[in-house]
């Protein structure tokens, strides 16, 4: 699971990376490659698992977040950069909700509902130029093709261009409705529209502040998820241990980590569940789509065991939770054996 940082110069985009994954990116210098980072999904019902379990290794859910590089004077991706960004599962929109005189503020990003509009036309822009392409070739390659070809090559053509009309209407490909055969075909060609979308707004101290909250229903839609992070705040508190950051978050009042609502919220941005193994004294979350059959979800701990996979053994959560073991969960019968199509529930043991 792989999310695609974004933002305006001076949004705070590289100090939000460098939070969620605890690197020491330099955050005023520019550079023209994308720096990847690890987070691990802050997860309650692991910690209280290993509790039970008492394992030697504790493994959590990861994400994984790209700092895509802008320029000096403003945002543009292209090349490299677009490959980079059109392989990421969702995208991260760093804006700046901040006032600090040090750190100029740019023309695009006047205000944050200007910065929010702003990008979301520069992302149409990039798709639209996609789309352009990709129509130019295919009246190309249609004068030498056979009848059948061209006739589904037609049909390509009515769909791309039905989503650049969209576009030019300032509807994101992921607001547009879609038969699930062309959705199939329009997912060949990673449209950065189409992808789930998150806001991070980068606010001074207080998230609580009135302010903010204004802001995150203004910018709050039925596509967008919005959510607000003190960028610096928890930047500075990634490098410390984990007893001193308790004891500085215990000092100020605030128990909540801003990134770890923001790890969540790109978590639950792409529809994933958390389910859990124990074994070899080892508890690991592992993340999957919402639905997957259980076979399939067997094939993200190993492809042998999708290949060799006969049933799983299953409890809920808070089912093992209130029996306090295995043994009496399944005393209680609630420990079940569950075959290949089942759809893995969040929670699930």
């Amino acid at each position: 699971m792989e999310l695609s940082i974004l933002g305006y110069p001076g949004a705070g985009k590289t100090t939000l990376f460098n939070a969620l994954t605890g690197a020491r990116t330099e955050t005023a210098a520019y550079t023209t490659r994308p720096t990847v980072g690890v987070a691990r999904v802050p997860d309650p019902r692991l910690e209280r698992l290993a509790a039970l379990f008492g394992p030697q290794r504790i493994v959590p859910a990861e994400v994984h977040y790209v700092d895509i590089p802008g320029r000096p004077d403003g945002f543009s991706i292209s090349g490299e950069l677009l490959n980079t960004v059109q392989q990421a599962d969702a995208l991260v929109h760093v804006v700046r909700a901040f006032d600090d005189p040090a750190v100029p503020l740019h023309p695009q990003s006047a205000s944050p509902v200007a910065a929010v509009r702003n990008m979301e036309a520069e992302l149409v822009l990039e798709d639209l130029a996609i789309l352009e392409r990709r129509l130019q070739r295919m009246e190309t390659s249609s004068k030498g093709a056979k009848a059948s070809e061209r006739q589904v090559m037609e049909q390509e053509r009515q769909l791309l261009q039905r989503v650049r009309e969209g576009l030019e209407g300032d509807a994101p490909a992921r607001q547009q409705t879609f038969e699930a055969h062309e959705r199939r075909t329009m997912a060949n060609y990673q449209l950065l529209t189409a992808k789930p979308l998150l806001v991070a707004l980068n606010v001074g101290e207080s998230t609580e502040d009135e302010s903010v909250r204004g802001l995150l229903e203004e910018l709050r839609s039925g596509d967008r998820h919005v959510t607000a992070v003190c960028g610096k705040l928890e930047m500075e508190l990634a490098q410390l241990s984990p007893e001193e950051e308790r004891e500085f978050r215990e000092a100020m009042g605030a128990q909540e980590m801003g990134r770890a609502e923001v790890i969540r919220a790109s978590h639950e941005l792409l529809g994933q569940v958390c389910f859990y193994t124990f074994v070899s004294r080892e508890v690991r979350a592992w993340s999957v789509g919402r639905g997957t059959p259980a076979a399939q979800a067997a094939g993200v701990i190993h492809s042998d065991m999708e290949r060799g996979f006969i049933r799983a053994e299953v409890v809920a959560f808070p089912d093992l939770e209130g029996c306090g073991s295995l043994a009496e969960a399944r005393q209680r019968g609630l420990l079940r054996l569950e075959g290949k199509g089942y759809p893995v529930q969040d929670g699930d043991v």
